[in-house]
């Protein structure tokens, strides 16, 4: 795979799963940029260690990614790769939930991916190339209690995907989705024990994800020779959830 020149972004890239993708993509061969959105600390830890740069913006925030990317792109270079990975969670039940609550989880899990879409676009079309794949979660296809706004945004992002590869498929871009179901995370390990057995009893291959198979997932979706795959779902879960 020729992808030494490729320029791969990654939101929410620096913790967790995103972290695992940004070392992924580096050790394949890619450019990586690292996107943040506040724990500056963990940002220059994770540059420290990796060698991967971190940017800081809002995904949120249109304008903020607009920049964000241009500077990238000064940086490195066209940008081929966008892994959109950025997420957060403002649980809570329906009849308890803030319109801060609803509005906070679209904003950074879905309209983040209009907003960073809309940025590589135009250059992806221009140069007939671009791998973009979305961070959804069993969640979005399964529901799950407490989490309307999360499982909204999520299988929003999944609807967004099949539209997106239908629009990209003649100039070259592929959009895929990555469905993870729990995986071994600090957000995850933060679950009360208790709880966390319960989820773990519900899967059938008996233990948490990796944050790494969700990377390998990645990889296998960016690929150059992966051009024929589009609009496709990849669920990464245990078989927790079959779909």
């Amino acid at each position: 795979m020729e992808n030494k020149a490729r320029v791969a972004v990654v939101t929410g890239g620096t913790r967790g799963i995103g972290e695992a993708i940004s070392v992924a993509l580096r050790d394949a061969g890619y450019k990586v940029a690292a996107n943040y959105g506040g724990n500056a600390q963990a940002a220059q830890e994770f540059t420290e260690r990796t060698g991967i740069p971190a940017y800081k913006f809002d995904v949120a925030d249109y304008e903020a990614v607009r920049a964000g990317i241009a500077q990238i792109e000064q940086d490195l270079g066209p940008v081929d790769v966008l892994v959109n990975n950025a997420g957060i969670t403002r649980d809570g039940v329906m009849h308890r939930m803030s319109a801060e609550q609803w509005a906070a989880v679209i904003q950074t899990n879905l309209t983040s991916c209009f907003n960073t879409c809309r940025a590589v676009i135009d250059s992806m079309r221009t140069r007939n190339f671009g791998r973009i794949v979305n961070i959804g979660s069993i969640n979005g296809q399964a529901g799950q209690y407490g989490q309307v706004n999360y499982a909204a945004a999520k299988s929003g992002l999944h609807g967004f995907t099949k539209a997106l590869a239908q629009e990209g498929a003649a100039k070259g871009i592929t959009v895929n989705a990555i469905a993870p179901g729990y995986i071994d995370t600090d957000m995850v390990r933060a679950v009360p024990p208790h709880v966390l057995e319960k989820i773990v009893a519900k899967v059938p291959v008996g233990r948490l994800g990796k944050a790494e198979e969700i990377a390998r997932g990645v990889l296998f979706l960016v690929a150059d020779e992966a051009g024929f795959i589009t609009g496709s779902t990849l669920s990464i879960n245990g078989g927790q959830h079959m779909y």
